[in-house]
């Protein structure tokens, strides 16, 4: 693995962890963590706030579980909100405060949401190699039969730039 993909996975684990020893300091405690291609697609030259970005979510909480959503939507619609590309993706939770922080794939839903910015949106998947270097893979594999194929990308509903 490249470094540079490496450098962007670890900052991800890291971001979400801190989130949730900061906002859940005890008890149960989920974030995600996406990076936002810069406004250039992915040419990071740093001028005029066109570098990528990292952005957090938490989940919902409601009194009716009914209405609640996953914990990466917040990131999704900071996402659409700023017109960016999401590139890569995690979502870590833990039991309590003593608990391993353990990352957890992208929900079937989450995945839907997450092809509106192409199959090749960097994932953390879960595995049995869980801690400070979880497992990435392409969108892609967590599907590898995607009703999508069938469809030419000009009709489906996309990110475009």
């Amino acid at each position: 693995m490249a470094p540079v993909e490496r450098h962007i996975e670890e900052a991800l684990y890291r971001s979400a962890v801190e989130l949730i020893e900061r906002r859940y300091p005890t008890g149960w405690g989920g974030a995600a963590a996406m990076r936002l291609a810069g406004k250039d697609n992915g040419k990071h030259d740093g001028n005029n706030g066109s570098e990528a970005l990292i952005i957090t979510s938490v989940a919902i909480e409601t009194p009716n579980a009914a209405a609640s959503l996953c914990i990466e939507v917040g990131a999704m619609c900071e996402a659409m909100k700023l017109d960016r590309r999401v590139t890569h993706t995690i979502c870590v939770v833990r039991d309590d405060e003593h608990a391993p922080f353990t990352v957890l794939s992208p929900c079937g839903i989450c995945q839907e949401r997450l092809r509106y910015w192409g199959d090749d949106v960097i994932c953390a998947v879960s595995d049995n190699n869980q801690g400070e270097h979880p497992l990435f893979v392409p969108l892609r594999d967590l599907q590898p039969h995607h009703w999508t194929q069938v469809y030419p990308l000009a009709e489906l509903e996309h990110y475009e730039r």
